[in-house]
């Protein structure tokens, strides 16, 4: 176990030098929340594709694949889906609003009165994304070093916590491309493979299987379309994922690379599925699915490879962990605080000194002392996820989706779907349970009702809003942003001009 050892101390040491040197970089606002807007096409491609791919997408999919056989992939696969729609369809967009949040892009869609109501919702979606990968922390630990769960998940995240409040969205980059590299080694270059060799490959896995194992819908059409309205549309709308968005150098830079680490998801769902699979014909016997990934890395890989796979494993965790952790402090303070502050206070007196840097390094300390706390007094990490995820699409996926595509949507119908979608779905998850698939059902439903009824039946946005709205979308909004685009930009591509008019 010595080399093992070896290898995840070092990948740590380098985490956290990888956490000084981004603090030496960020030296504002938008170089610690968005790394400066200026990621390339190769960069922005490996850090969107690790955010995504976290403890859940690895060790649950991975479970998933013990638990289902091949259609365990689903989950992970409609993750990439989602990441690919966003980078196509909207993506663009999203970069050229140059804002750092999701709620003040309804903000400017609905007139300034939307932030706080889905500052909250995403708040909780992205402290409980956090939470799920935290969790993740005491099942790899537990097979490295045999270490207690509380201690596992206080060191694993204390080490995201501290590279992540020193240097911001540069040391997530730089460690999540880091990240990137090592997970693609660790799972698909050595451990899928060696998972169907150890199976005695597909012949022999296909013999001792259920055929409902290779069935691709074998998880079920109900499973699979919650997934679809779950993680598919939470692509489209999620802090964690937008602020990602954000730190494309252009438009183009966003599409490329988004559907480049869209792809990338697809086929690691596959990988995960096969792993799992693979797993339950040497392990037939496990207590629980999510066990898989830990039990097939230390019973049979040789010294070295487990290593540098549980490396994998913690780079996949620590990649979502850190993405959501910047993310839930920026909506935090931004969204929230901020807000809250200017309400009481009368807003920030013309030309205050105020370290932003500084307050957002805080918000990242307070932040993930919170989420480590929580991580310990929960367990289930896919429970966790569908927990967020739940709130996420019920609560918002209508008002942000209706801003972008429907110009009738007014503010008071926003702040009505909101709130009845994520009550809806909170309440029919405390009846039915977590994991039911009735909350984002009805919650998602009953927020759509909601903003098509409200804007209807409500003064329609101001047209000065909307002109100013258009004027964002396209790149200008009077203050060089339309330079700052960069050259790579589209204003005037055709999907800007039908969601304009719609």
């Amino acid at each position: 176990m010595a080399v093992d050892y070896a290898v995840i101390v070092a990948y740590l040491a380098g985490m956290l030098a990888m956490g000084w040197w981004g603090m030496r970089r960020a030296k504002s606002k938008s170089e610690f929340l968005v790394a400066g807007r200026r990621l390339g096409p190769a960069m922005y491609s490996g850090t969107m594709a690790a955010i995504v791919l976290g403890g859940a997408s690895t060790i649950g999919g991975v479970g998933l694949g013990y638990q289902y056989g091949l259609s365990g992939a689903w989950m992970v696969f409609t993750i990439g889906l989602g990441l690919l729609a966003l980078s196509i369809f909207f993506s663009g967009r999203i970069a050229r609003l140059k804002v750092y949040t999701v709620s003040e892009m309804l903000d400017l869609r609905y007139g300034g009165r939307a932030g706080v109501i889905s500052g909250v919702v995403m708040w909780a979606y992205t402290l409980m994304l956090a939470v799920t990968s935290t969790i993740a922390y005491a099942t790899i630990f537990d097979v490295l070093f045999d270490m207690n769960r509380t201690v596992a998940i206080i060191l694993g995240g204390a080490i995201v916590v501290a590279y992540s409040t020193l240097g911001g969205m540069w040391s997530i980059t730089l460690t999540d491309m880091v990240q990137f590299v090592v997970k693609t080694i660790g799972v698909l270059l050595l451990l899928l493979p060696i998972a169907i060799v150890k199976a005695g490959g597909f012949s022999e896995m296909k013999a001792k299987l259920p055929t409902s194992y290779f069935d691709p819908l074998g998880i079920g059409a109900e499973t699979i379309f919650t997934y679809v309205l779950i993680y598919t549309f939470g692509m489209l709308i999620g802090q964690d994922i937008w602020q990602r968005v954000f730190t494309a150098r252009s438009d183009k830079v966003a599409r490329l690379g988004g559907t480049v680490a869209g792809t990338y998801c697809l086929v690691y769902a596959v990988a995960g599925a096969v792993i799992g699979t693979a797993a339950k014909v040497m392990y037939p016997k496990l207590p629980s699915s999510d066990a898989a990934f830990a039990t097939i890395v230390k019973d049979e890989l040789p010294i070295g490879v487990r290593g540098l796979v549980l490396a994998a494993a913690l780079a996949a965790v620590m990649s979502t962990s850190s993405g959501a952790l910047i993310a839930c402090a920026t909506v935090a303070n931004n969204d929230i605080w901020s807000r809250l502050r200017g309400i009481r206070g009368g807003g920030r007196a013309k030309g205050e000194d105020h370290d932003e840097v500084r307050g957002n390094r805080a918000f990242i300390l307070v932040m993930g002392v919170l989420v480590i706390c929580i991580a310990i007094a929960l367990n289930n990490v896919v429970e966790a996820l569908t927990v967020a995820y739940n709130l996420l699409v019920g609560g918002l996926l209508v008002p942000i989706l209706g801003g972008l595509l429907w110009k009738r949507g007014t503010v008071q119908g926003a702040l009505a779907s909101v709130a009845a979608g994520g009550l809806v779905v909170l309440g029919l998850m405390v009846k039915f349970g977590a994991l039911a698939n009735e909350p984002i059902y009805y919650g998602l439903l009953c927020s759509l009702v909601v903003y098509v009824v409200v804007s209807l039946a409500t003064k329609p946005t101001d047209g000065a809003v909307l002109a100013a709205w258009r004027e964002r979308l396209a790149g200008r909004d009077g203050s060089g942003a339309e330079a700052a685009a960069g050259p790579g930009s589209e204003p005037g591509s055709a999907a800007d001009s039908v969601a304009a008019h719609s």
